[in-house]
């Protein structure tokens, strides 16, 4: 008996990047919750993952990056190379996903309060390139 797999003209050979509620959880018009896929929940990924202290879930405390421990410190070019470096090591440590470019950090706002995160990376099904300015406020509470 032959079990070599066949794939019809309709079947993609290019691995699903997943499928799960948008986030932050939202409904459409007629209240079923909506659905984010492809690029877009790999992004959502990403922003969960930013977003998210180490230490915070307590299933699971690794998960996460280090952006909280520099959230006083001067907006310096030792902070924004801190903070790329946190950046990236998060991003390859727990989204494998995507292939990080680049991370650059730069100073943005009054007096340099936020500090503008610029992330390059390549979705590795797809073959695409995106980049995220995820904005890291420095100097304040978090809210």
């Amino acid at each position: 008996m032959d079990r070599t797999p066949t794939n019809p003209s309709n079947v993609s050979l290019t691995p699903p990047l997943g499928v799960g509620w948008y986030f932050p959880v939202a409904r459409d018009q007629s209240a079923r919750l909506l659905m984010a896929s492809d690029e877009i929940i790999v992004r959502q990924s990403i922003e969960i993952i930013l977003s998210t202290s180490k230490g915070e879930r307590v299933m699971r405390p690794e998960f996460g990056c280090n952006l909280n421990k520099l959230l006083f410190a001067p907006n310096t070019r030792t902070t924004q190379a801190l903070a790329a470096f946190e950046v990236g090591d998060a991003l390859r440590t727990w989204e494998p996903r995507i292939d990080v470019l680049d991370v650059t950090a730069g100073a943005s706002g009054d007096n340099g309060a936020v500090l503008l995160i610029d992330i390059h990376y390549r979705v590795r099904s797809t073959d695409n390139r995106f980049n995220l300015v995820y904005p890291f406020y420095l100097n304040r509470a978090l809210t």
